[in-house]
């Protein structure tokens, strides 16, 4: 198992960055190769992302060196969502099987945590974020159906999307963590936009469903000092509570959301008028 730290980032240094240290500090590639577990900790509100593919072994998460506890969960809480093919989530011994696009939260206290997937040929991808609890939750899976919906935006603005939310206070009870997936509809290619920050959580984006050519322009950085990333299938991206999240695609895409903080309000936003924007 793989574990890479990603030290934070002050604002007034982030505006120095030139394109290759952007991605070098932001940019999480390489989620899922098939038989391991590649995991990101980073230190903004130590959120862990990770991405596991299990072929045709059983893959455990373990706890490492540099979270120093006994196993990953005793004070860790887990969301992920599978992003490929049919596979498995075994929490102590107790299975849940999951399909394209079904979630699993896992609260704190579980000891095992193994992955499998139903055929190799066509392996589960189960992408993953993890936050610091200080209480347990029950385990829940989470199937797209089960999320709550809120469709937003508009063909005429190029944004019309449906945000759905996975671990959620109206789906599942959570410590910290919350996750979702949003879907652009055909011929929408924005999402977040008009823009946001919020300076109580911070958030990580992970982009797929576009294809080889296809790329998103993931904008970040200070409303008046913005910058952008360029994004391909697959691959999240760290966004800190003073940066916006935003992007636009050469198609529409999907991207799953994870966000750690103080609360869990949804609507906590701090909006940005178009005006403002640089």
């Amino acid at each position: 198992m793989d574990i890479e730290i990603r030290n934070p980032w002050h604002p007034d240094d982030a505006k120095h960055y030139t394109t290759d240290r952007m991605r070098n500090d932001f940019l999480i590639q390489n989620l899922f190769t098939p038989n391991k577990v590649r995991l990101v900790y980073s230190h903004v509100d130590r959120i862990i992302v990770g991405g596991i593919c299990p072929a045709d072994e059983v893959l455990k998460l373990e706890a490492g060196h540099e979270l120093g506890v006994d196993y990953f969960l005793e004070r860790r809480e887990l969301g992920l969502i599978n992003v490929g093919g049919e596979g498995t989530v075994i929490l102590d011994g107790e299975e849940f099987v999951l399909g394209h696009k079904d979630g699993l939260y896992a609260g704190m206290g579980i000891k095992e945590v193994a992955f499998k997937s139903t055929d190799p040929a066509n392996p589960a991808k189960f992408y993953m974020n993890s936050t610091p609890a200080h209480r347990k939750c029950p385990t829940v899976k989470i199937t797209l159906e089960m999320a709550n919906k809120r469709p937003l935006g508009s063909l005429e603005e190029c944004n019309k999307r449906t945000i759905n939310q996975y671990i959620h206070p109206a789906v599942c009870e959570s410590c910290q963590l919350s996750m979702g997936m949003t879907a652009l509809d055909v011929g929408s290619n924005w999402n977040t936009m008009p823009c946001h920050t919020h300076e109580r959580r911070m958030e990580v984006y992970f982009y797929f469903e576009l294809g080889e050519e296809d790329v998103v322009f993931h904008m970040m950085g200070e409303p008046q000092e913005t910058r952008h990333i360029v994004m391909r299938n697959e691959e999240a991206v760290i966004s800190p509570s003073w940066s916006i999240h935003s992007g636009v695609g050469t198609k529409n895409y999907t991207f799953i959301w994870g966000m750690a903080g103080e609360n869990q309000t949804f609507d906590d936003m701090d909006d940005v008028a178009m005006k403002d924007l640089r």
